[in-house]
């Protein structure tokens, strides 16, 4: 099976390249991308397993994340966006996720989040967890303030040095 990693490179190198359809079949997984000239790549990663067939497809931007979820026949992945605020980036601070991993904004899936936007932290405020290979890492503040944005969605595969909020240090 293909690791995210490779399925990246490989979006990444379609994506630069003049071909418009690739195909790659190994050991029951298969890449199918496609992209009509002047377009981002469409991937589609399909596992073979003995029951229903996985399949996540997504069309968003040039790099994009292509992952497999065993849970349904067919499967469509879509990322919504986070409502954006005009927020200007002058002089905020933001909190990055310090590995790659799955953003989760709760301890657990029926509790209220962390933080919010509006919420005031301090250093040692636990803002939100990522999970990397089955541990749970909790992410605090770093600094005081206020939540100004988050970046992030809930249960979204989030990468070193991204990103996860935006906060108004005091």
């Amino acid at each position: 099976m293909l690791k995210i990693q490779e399925i990246r490179e490989l979006i990444r190198l379609i994506d630069q390249a003049n071909i418009e359809e690739f195909l790659y079949e190994h050991e029951g997984t298969k890449v199918h991308m496609k992209k009509p000239a002047g377009t981002p790549v469409e991937t589609v990663v399909q596992t073979v397993v003995e029951a229903p067939k996985a399949v996540v497809k997504e069309a968003a931007a040039p790099v994009q994340e292509a992952t497999q979820m065993p849970t349904a026949p067919v499967q469509e992945a879509k990322q919504a966006e986070p409502p954006k605020q005009e927020v200007k980036a002058d002089n905020l601070h933001k909190i990055t996720s310090p590995m790659v991993g799955t953003f989760y904004a709760a301890p657990s899936p029926d509790a209220a989040p962390y933080v919010k936007v509006g919420d005031k932290v301090k250093t040692d405020t636990i803002v939100c967890i990522i999970e990397a290979m089955k541990l749970f890492n909790e992410i605090e503040a770093e600094v005081n303030g206020e939540i100004v944005e988050i970046l992030v969605q809930n249960g979204q595969l989030v990468e070193y040095g991204q990103p996860l909020f935006l906060v108004k240090p005091e």
